[in-house]
């Protein structure tokens, strides 16, 4: 009991002449603590909404947080909706105001979406499968029809060689049979070139790293290079990750091109290149006849040449194309009649 109420109690009761006895003290002391009791009881229950109301208090802000994700998550998938309607050749997007979808519809969309999309890529990866068997069969095909081609144009040369040598044909045969000669090696050269272009994409790819200038340096000590034309090398060529067989022909069928190409009495071939950000770009350039603009998209197809003639096979330029594509580089040119030509290409650092 609270003391300042016991001290009223016995004042009070002292002021009506009531003794303080034995038995009134036992009545006091329940009261006393029939007080506590409650205090006790209260603070209790007190306490207990506290805990109820930090609980409520907690709850409420999960719910709240887990309200907001999930408020997220529908936008997120409504805009989702929104996306793959465009992506079916819906002629707009609607807006995702108008996509109003419970959680049930939501799901039976995404379902369909997702469905479409399996079925779309399994669709897509049978094209891919089907078409890598095509290019195949394609690769084939072509190393066969070249082998079986080549026989009999070994035997065409050899015999109209072993005619030739008959001293007893006219100036007009001999002349007959040197053309018949020229087209055996334009053929020839054209199914070496298929044999070439065909074999890129089967080339071993290592991916070790390649020293261009040691590449180049070796290749030019090969190459057969006419008196008049000067070929130099600017800078210290890079090294590059890839096969070297790959980049040879490349390097060759580009500095072969401008050697063929140049009609100067002193021709000038020039190799250099400039660092970027993620590659290299390399370029090789000649004081040659040029190539009219009419032409630089033409001369990447396959047995495109800017004249007849059967010492060019009309396919290093598309073996070059494709060895660059092959590496995920890009190539173009610059050239204007009677001045030269410069072909830029570039290859990754890495």
């Amino acid at each position: 009991m609270n003391r300042l109420l016991q001290r009223q109690i016995r004042k009070h009761l002292l002021e009506k002449g009531v003794e303080l006895d034995e038995q009134l003290q036992v009545f006091l002391d329940a009261v006393s603590s029939s007080y506590t009791n409650y205090e006790e009881q209260l603070t209790m229950v007190q306490r207990a909404m506290s805990l109820s109301s930090d609980e409520l208090f907690e709850a409420n802000k999960n719910l709240q947080k887990e309200t907001s994700q999930q408020k997220n998550i529908i936008e997120s998938l409504t805009q989702t909706i929104a996306a793959l309607y465009k992506y079916n050749n819906q002629l707009e997007t609607p807006k995702k105001d108008s996509i109003n979808l419970d959680a049930l519809e939501l799901a039976r969309v995404i379902d369909n979406q997702t469905r479409e999309i399996i079925a779309t890529n399994k669709h897509r990866d049978e094209l891919l499968a089907q078409l890598e068997k095509q290019n195949e069969e394609l690769n084939d095909y072509a190393h066969i029809v070249s082998h079986d081609l080549k026989s009999p144009l070994n035997n065409i040369n050899a015999l109209t060689n072993f005619i030739i040598e008959d001293d007893r044909l006219s100036e007009e045969s001999i002349e007959n049979l040197d053309l018949i000669l020229e087209h055996v090696e334009h053929m020839h050269n054209l199914i070496q070139g298929i044999l070439e272009y065909s074999a890129i994409d089967k080339a071993v790819d290592d991916k070790h790293a390649i020293d261009l200038n040691r590449l180049v340096t070796d290749l030019l000590a090969t190459m057969h290079t006419p008196k008049h034309i000067e070929i130099s090398v600017l800078k210290h060529l890079p090294k590059v990750y890839g096969n070297s067989f790959r980049f040879q022909q490349l390097f060759q069928n580009l500095i072969q091109n401008a050697i063929n190409y140049n009609d100067k009495a002193q021709g000038v071939v020039r190799v250099t290149f400039e660092e970027r950000d993620e590659c290299y770009e390399f370029s090789i350039a000649d004081n040659g006849r040029g190539i009219d603009p009419a032409y630089h998209d033409k001369i990447f197809q396959v047995f495109q040449t800017l004249e007849q003639d059967a010492k060019h096979k009309g396919i290093g330029l598309s073996i070059v194309l494709k060895i660059i594509k092959f590496y995920g580089g890009k190539i173009w040119l610059s050239s204007k009649p009677k001045e030269g030509t410069t072909f830029y290409f570039t290859l990754p650092k890495h």
